[in-house]
């Protein structure tokens, strides 16, 4: 472009942590072999921790330790990943969808228990009842996503680094595991 591209604004901190498209919206290109040439995709959703995930398979290296993140198969040519991967494309894209969805900071549940401890610091009432109820809440549920999203991670690892077969019924479950997760923090959300 022929004028500054990016603008700055003096009243702007540019922080990570804040909930805001211009810090919460990226984008990444790909280019390569094994990256499909489909150019533009806007329905894939991912953070900047599945960069480094899906690098790593392309180039046929693996970290020793967990990854936050996750391939990003939607965007890959079957030669680049793991038979594994390949022969469960529908159903481990599902899990890995619903895995950012319950715990990418800007993901679905992250977003909306947000909104739910925001009303909690908002509630004024005696005795704090409203925040304590719902921060209660939002510990349970930090506690089951934690637990979930763990178990996700792991079977997603498997199949993508250390080529394993997918346990379909294993993955269908934790979706559908994540997916009344995602559903009991949106009825919290409409309740608050």
């Amino acid at each position: 472009c022929s004028t500054p591209c990016v603008a700055e604004g003096a009243k702007y901190a540019w922080n990570h942590g804040d909930v805001s498209p211009d810090i919460n919206i990226t984008w990444l290109g790909m280019v390569g072999p094994g990256v499909n040439q489909t150019g533009v995709d806007s329905t894939t959703w991912s953070d900047h921790t599945d960069i480094r995930p899906t690098i790593l398979v392309l180039v046929g290296l693996k970290d020793d330790y967990t990854l936050a993140g996750r391939v990003l198969f939607e965007d890959l040519a079957d030669s680049a990943l793991p038979s594994a991967v390949v022969n469960a494309r529908q159903i481990i894209t599902q899990l890995a969808q619903v895995f950012k969805e319950i715990n990418a900071p800007v993901g679905q549940l992250g977003l909306k228990t947000l909104q739910v401890s925001t009303k909690a610091i908002e509630s004024n009432d005696a005795g704090d009842t409203t925040y304590t109820n719902l921060e209660n809440q939002l510990t349970s549920i930090t506690t089951q996503r934690d637990s979930l999203a763990s178990q996700m991670i792991t079977l997603l690892e498997q199949a993508e680094f250390a080529n394993q077969a997918v346990n379909t019924q294993q993955a269908q479950q934790l979706i559908d595991q994540g997916n009344a997760l995602l559903q009991q923090v949106n009825n919290m959300a409409r309740r608050a």
